[in-house]
């Protein structure tokens, strides 16, 4: 079974892409599994860059195959805020219910609909090669918080062609659809596994 470090603490991406995996001969280990792992300071301008640094700094410590990716909320109305801020947008200290509360405070004055679009871009690295992978899932911001499932900004992220919320959805349906499974099957294409 082959090994790939995903480079993340955050157990609910992990739960994410270890069930688009799922399907393939590969054990994805993160962060929390690897004793004393780098702190990785993602000042990067672009979800690549931060994708990228993310990737070359755990491959660095390790030597092993490591899958990275930085993700984000773009609003249409907040010129593509939060951006790579997303995950503190309220501040450093922020969490997933001060980001939304500061997003619902930003949109109130503007008119809807809220156009909006999640972005994923994966970055992998194992010493040989480098690649990196896009996906995008548009939609708008709702005013209301709807669904228990999912995190980040999902129950106020309603997807196009869909009257429910990310929230709302199965986790089944939301890897079917989502930026980060969008992103992650393109990674899976490129590095040939799609077969196994």
């Amino acid at each position: 079974m082959k090994k790939i470090i995903f480079a993340t603490g955050n157990e609910h991406k992990a739960e994410e892409v270890r069930a688009i995996f799922g399907d393939l001969n590969i054990e994805l280990i993160t962060l929390n599994d690897l004793e004393n792992p780098p702190e990785i300071i993602e000042d990067g301008s672009s979800f690549e860059e931060n994708s990228l640094k993310k990737a070359q700094t755990v491959f660095n410590r390790y030597k092993m195959p490591v899958l990275a990716d930085d993700s984000g909320l773009e609003v249409e109305q907040l010129n593509g805020a939060p951006g790579i801020y997303s995950a503190r947008y309220s501040g450093e200290e922020g969490n997933y219910k001060k980001n939304n509360e500061k997003l619902l405070a930003d949109l109130s004055e503007l008119p809807e609909p809220h156009k909006a679009r999640f972005v994923c871009v994966v970055s992998y690295i194992d010493g040989d090669n480098v690649y990196t992978s896009e996906g995008e899932l548009r939609g708008e911001i709702i005013e209301e918080y709807r669904g228990d499932n999912g995190f980040g900004y999902d129950p106020l992220f309603k997807p196009e062609g869909y009257s429910k919320t990310l929230a709302e959805i199965s986790p089944d349906e939301k890897n079917r659809i989502s930026h980060r499974a969008r992103a992650f099957e393109k990674m899976k294409r490129k590095l040939g596994l799609e077969s196994l």
